[in-house]
């Protein structure tokens, strides 16, 4: 790059050795819990639910898990997942519940209101909010930045290799998309002084966090976000939920 290439207040950059200790300390991708995605070095880690809509336009009503897993007769716990607490696979990608939810939780991109409520909490809980990196994938589609250059060099995350950026912590709301209809935040971020480390997987709709007792605390008790403790080790796919069962393949699940 001849010039720096910025997106907003994040600057794209060709060393990507601040992102070594996070490569070096996530755990194998197939183990399939929370430390392949933050590094299992944090004294507590959060989970962020990415919340369903309840109507059209530009401010549809945010809608949490808690209440579909109420209205559905499931229970609301830290592992809960999102074809246990509606009762069907159908409304993963293809159906909503009416008078419940529209639109289900957004895969791969902690939502805009949910980022930038998330980045004002953590600035407590880092001393140094103003150099922060933020990394994405690069198989997104539309990314506004020069994913076909080869010769820049990606973040080699287990089966996510992606591209490194710096900014301020302000900066994480930051749409990364070329489009104006669609929104792609940074899938992982950190501060310089490695206080916490925020992920956000592409197969995912929720975002899980590292960071102090501390940090964690003030994040779960925060009316503005939905968010529970976790365990490291909680494994991440659909079939972590140990209290409310899956639905039943087929037409009726």
């Amino acid at each position: 790059m001849d010039e720096p290439f910025t997106v907003g207040d994040l600057t794209l950059t060709a060393d990507v050795s601040p992102a070594d200790w996070v490569v070096a300390a996530v755990r194998e991708f197939d183990d399939n819990n929370v430390g392949c995605l933050v590094p299992p070095v944090f004294a507590a880690y959060a989970r962020v639910f990415h919340p369903a809509y309840r109507g059209e336009g530009e401010n549809p009503r945010e809608v949490p898990w808690a209440e579909v897993a109420g209205a559905n007769g499931r229970l609301a716990h830290p592992a809960m997942q999102w074809p246990a607490i509606t009762g069907s696979w159908r409304f993963v990608y293809d159906d909503d519940q009416p008078g419940l939810w529209d639109h289900p939780p957004v895969e791969g991109s902690l939502p805009v209101r949910q980022a930038a409520q998330l980045a004002e909490l953590l600035a407590a809980h880092t001393a140094t909010p103003e150099r922060c990196w933020f990394a994405v994938w690069d198989g997104f589609g539309n990314l506004n930045l020069p994913v076909e250059d080869g010769k820049i060099p990606r973040v080699e995350m287990p089966a996510r290799p992606m591209l490194l950026l710096s900014g301020p912590l302000s900066a994480a709301a930051t749409s990364l998309d070329a489009t104006s209809w669609c929104d792609q935040r940074a899938s992982l971020w950190w501060p310089e002084d490695r206080a916490w480390c925020v992920a956000t997987d592409v197969d995912l709709m929720t975002t899980y966090v590292g960071g102090t007792e501390e940090c964690v605390t003030a994040l779960t008790a925060d009316g503005g976000l939905e968010a529970m403790e976790i365990g490291v080790d909680q494994r991440l796919g659909w079939d972590g939920d140990p209290l409310n069962p899956l639905p039943e393949p087929g037409p009726g699940g």
